[in-house]
């Protein structure tokens, strides 16, 4: 499925983070992996970095 919503994408098992951005900047794997491994990629995933705060709460 594609999700934004924070609270459903860190109960996931498993997340394939696609962009880094959207059209023509975005569309490819940026990370894979269960919530806790995509929080700790710190490059180009906007996701990573929301995660983190999520998932530290």
């Amino acid at each position: 499925i594609i999700e934004h919503n924070l609270d459903v994408i860190k109960t996931a098992d498993w997340i394939i983070d696609l962009g880094p951005e959207g059209g023509n900047q975005g569309g490819r794997i940026v990370c894979t992996g269960s919530p806790e491994e995509v929080a700790k990629y710190h490059q180009e995933s906007h996701t990573a970095k929301y995660l983190r705060e999520v998932l530290r709460k």
